[in-house]
C-alpha cells in the first residue's frame, strides 16, 4: 500500500512520528537503519533533526531519504494518550 507522508517529527532515540495522507500516525524507529551505508551519517543528532517532508516521503539535509512504503509498513501505530 502506498500512502504519502504529510508530516514528520523527530522524537528521542532516533524515532520519527509520521502522519500519512489517510490521517494515520505511525512511529518509525530509524535505529536499525543507522548501522547501514549512508544512513550511518544520521547518527549525528543535529543532522537527524533536519528531516522534512519531501514530495510524498521524507528527506534529510544531506539528501538521504526513505521510501514511504517502508515508513508505513515498518512503522507502528502511534497513540498519543
Amino acid at each position: 500500500m502506498y500512502l504519502a507522508v504529510k508530516d514528520v517529527k523527530t522524537i528521542d532515540d532516533y524515532k520519527l512520528i509520521l502522519t500519512f495522507e489517510d490521517g494515520s500516525v505511525r512511529i518509525f524507529d530509524m535505529k536499525p537503519l543507522l548501522r547501514k551505508g549512508v544512513f550511518k551519517e544520521l547518527k549525528d543528532e543535529k543532522l537527524f533533526k533536519t528531516v522534512k517532508v519531501s514530495f510524498d516521503s521524507i528527506e534529510w539535509a544531506n539528501g538521504i531519504d526513505v521510501d514511504p512504503e517502508t515508513l508505513y509498513e515498518d512503522g507502528v501505530p502511534y497513540c498519543n494518550e
